[in-house]
């Protein structure tokens, strides 16, 4: 075999791809439906509210926060907006910089995330965790990690 040719996927890691696609696919719409069903968000809405809740003072700022939600800068300025018409969020330039905006959870948006938590985590627990063994669970951890690895190096969320 030559360096030009595709190592092409054998059998097995051809199946094991096809699952973990699936997946990608399947998980988030399912998390989206539950947080959509009893909480009105979506689950990106939802992941921008718990960022800001972990944060020292509930505040970051916007670049700080697409980093926590996975989201670009602006797929967050139009779900922050979103927020802030709910006045869950709110927004000013940051005093240390102005060339940065803050994003700060207000009373109800802490209100609102501490509401839409116990049932988001408990259908991460029935989707994900009760569905696997603890030595399952502790490959999957280890399983993430490496795959995050080989997409590049992570930015680290504010805090851990």
């Amino acid at each position: 075999m030559s360096d030009d040719e595709p190592r092409w996927l054998t059998p097995p890691e051809s199946e094991a791809w096809l699952a973990l696609a699936r997946m990608l696919l399947r998980l988030p719409a399912a998390l989206d439906t539950q947080l959509q069903r009893d909480q009105g968000i979506t689950h990106f809405e939802y992941r921008v509210l718990a960022g800001l809740s972990m944060s020292p003072e509930h505040n970051l700022r916007m670049s700080e926060l697409a980093l926590f939600a996975e989201g670009s800068l602006s797929r967050l300025s139009h779900v922050v907006k979103r927020l802030e018409r709910r006045g869950w969020v709110y927004r000013v330039p940051d005093p240390a910089d102005g060339r940065y905006t803050r994003a700060y959870l207000t009373d109800e948006g802490m209100t609102k995330v501490v509401e839409a938590a116990p049932g988001h985590v408990a259908e991460v627990r029935r989707l994900v965790f009760d569905a696997l063994t603890g030595t399952q669970q502790k490959h999957l951890h280890e399983i993430g990690r490496r795959i995050n690895n080989a997409i590049g190096p992570e930015d680290t969320f504010p805090g851990q």
